[in-house]
């Protein structure tokens, strides 16, 4: 009798990691959720880097040692002493341990440097306001005493944009002030303070005839991968987008007020949807990063749920360049806009079949007797939201699109609703791969129609200059004018000069293709160089003039944050590469 062959599974961790250990502070999302490659995915991973099951045995460096080191913080005892004053002793935190939490995002070079234990740039203290009248007085008293002062959302940037340069004070706005402040159902807003987070959001509005005494309930249609670990301060200072933007609008289309603490006083926006009385307030403060002022509270537009009337499409094009014209087509068609609308190029699509398990299938093989065939055909997905006749009609007008340019149509095959059911878990395939050595990592910009090919191919072009790299690409983020680009490569690096080295090689590429440096995910530190660069010297002294007039001490958010104050090392794209 020949024994069955007994198929190799990577040795994935399974194991929460402990509080108080480097794997707790770089782990995504929650500590006992997993996502792990699925046996297609693994075996593009081996064949792509040349790897063998031996190579998947013994992860590398997981982060499991408890953060042993103790980094004192530099806050003068008198300064502690009247913090303690206005917030109460259980609310200042001066352990390592939370001033790294507080300082490190989410990013593969916060992840990198955590995996070898390299901690830097530090606040002193961190403080959990418990409302504005809170942060009103620190504000204040930081002013005065000439503190640097950062601000901490959920903690899930990944553009260094919570990093503590040049120590001080971190707001930790999470704790306490995740509240409703205001429901105006006949306005149809809400007003939050800015620590809530992305569920906690939704599950109000979607039961809103319960929790709010609503006659309707609600969606704020505001939702990034980033979603359940992602607060709505994060998203309006950052100038962020949810995956079904295409329909109810990024961040900015979504904000109709904002109230900002700054050095100089309160700046509270009135809320009306639309106004011609000079320059837009909402505008200036969208986006600027805690540089302008501490964010407290946003009211925010909401728009009726209607989930039941939701329609899926999904459509494999055989070409990119044909998939290209037909999004435009139903774009600037005048047919309603979908809510969620994604496109993959050639190389995410065959990543997407070997993640749904279709590559290899019989499926595929139609597929191929068809002429759709591999590394050439295009995955287009997306969803029809609101009114059911509205639902239903963007939904035929999406399909009649597809059938003129000779699309296979998969939208009965659950290819949507599989991306759906998992669209918020995909970040968790990173610590499976860095486990391993293996790179995971994003960076994506903004770009009209008539430029999109060239920065498509030129960045496409510089990630595939470096062997066995895998680059998907997609578009998510649709307009009559352009869209976005979201380039994701893996590559097998585990140094962080080399990570860096390649980071700003691809920033460097999208922006001497003249794409708009980053289309959602923002600045902060991290690019604020390049984004000097594309706003030019007069732009740049509008913004060093409003920097100046919200905070004349800088202390708000100080250490290159929008380019404003950037070190020489940062300026000439060096920072961090030692």
């Amino acid at each position: 009798m020949s024994k069955q062959k007994i198929r190799f599974t990577p040795h994935w961790i399974e194991e929460p990691p402990l509080p108080g250990t480097y794997r707790s502070l770089l782990k995504w999302g929650a500590p006992d959720e997993f996502k792990h490659p699925n046996r297609h995915l693994y075996r593009l991973l081996k064949d792509t880097f040349g790897l063998l099951d031996a190579d998947f045995e013994t992860p590398k460096a997981t982060g499991f040692q408890a953060v042993d080191v103790e980094i004192p913080g530099g806050l003068e005892k008198r300064h502690l002493e009247a913090l303690t004053i206005m917030v109460g002793e259980e609310n200042i935190l001066t352990d390592t341990y939370h001033r790294i939490q507080a300082s490190y995002g989410k990013g593969m070079i916060d992840d990198l440097r955590l995996r070898h234990h390299q901690i830097e740039n530090l606040p002193d203290a961190v403080i959990c306001p418990r409302s504005k009248d809170d942060v009103e007085k620190i504000v204040a008293y930081c002013h005065a005493e000439r503190i640097p002062l950062y601000v901490r959302g959920a903690g899930s940037s990944v553009t260094r944009g919570t990093e503590a340069v040049q120590g001080g004070i971190t707001l930790d706005m999470s704790v306490y002030m995740k509240r409703v402040l205001d429901f105006n159902e006949q306005d149809q807003t809400i007003t939050v303070e800015a620590g809530m987070n992305g569920p906690q959001l939704e599950k109000i509005l979607q039961n809103a005839k319960t929790t709010l005494n609503g006659t309707h309930n609600y969606t704020c249609g505001h939702f990034p991968q980033s979603f359940e670990f992602s607060s709505v301060g994060g998203w309006v200072v950052t100038r962020g987008a949810g995956q079904n933007s295409t329909y109810y609008g990024k961040i900015e289309d979504i904000v109709i007020a904002q109230e900002y603490i700054t050095p100089v006083g309160i700046i509270k926006t009135p809320g009306f949807p639309r106004k011609a009385t000079g320059p837009d307030m909402d505008q200036i403060l969208l986006g600027s990063e805690g540089a302008f002022g501490v964010l407290v509270n946003v009211t925010l537009k909401v728009c009726r749920s209607m989930p039941e009337n939701r329609r899926y499409f999904a459509y494999m094009y055989k070409t990119w360049d044909l998939a290209l014209v037909a999004a435009r087509e139903i774009m600037q068609g005048e047919g309603g806009l979908p809510s969620v609308f994604r496109l993959s190029d050639a190389e995410e699509t065959e990543v997407a079949m070997n993640m749904y398990g279709m590559a290899g299938t019989p499926a595929d093989t139609v597929f191929k007797i068809l002429g759709y065939q591999p590394m050439q055909r295009c995955l287009m997905i997306g969803t029809a939201d609101g009114e059911k006749g509205f639902a239903r009609r963007v939904n035929q007008n999406v399909r009649h699109t597809a059938r003129k340019f000779k699309a296979f149509d998969l939208s009965l095959f659950g290819v949507v609703q599989q991306w759906e059911n998992s669209r918020f878990r995909d970040p968790y395939l990173r610590e499976d791969l860095h486990d391993f050595g293996i790179c995971l990592d994003t960076l994506e910009c903004a770009v009209t129609w008539s430029q999109l090919k060239e920065v498509y191919q030129k960045v496409r072009d510089f990630i595939k200059q470096r062997p066995r790299t895998i680059c998907m690409t997609h578009c998510s983020h649709f307009y009559p004018q352009g869209t976005n680009l979201y380039f994701i490569f893996i590559a097998n690096m585990d140094s962080i000069p080399e990570y860096l080295d390649f980071q700003y090689g691809i920033l460097e590429t999208i922006s001497q293709t003249g794409a708009a440096i980053s289309h959602h995910h923002g600045i902060g530190k991290q690019t604020a160089p390049w984004f000097a660069e594309q706003s030019g010297e007069v732009q740049m002294a509008v913004l060093h003039s409003l920097k100046n007039c919200f905070d004349p001490h800088g202390i708000l958010n100080p250490g290159g944050t929008l380019g404003l104050d950037m070190s020489e090392e940062q300026a000439r794209k060096q920072w961090g590469k030692i």
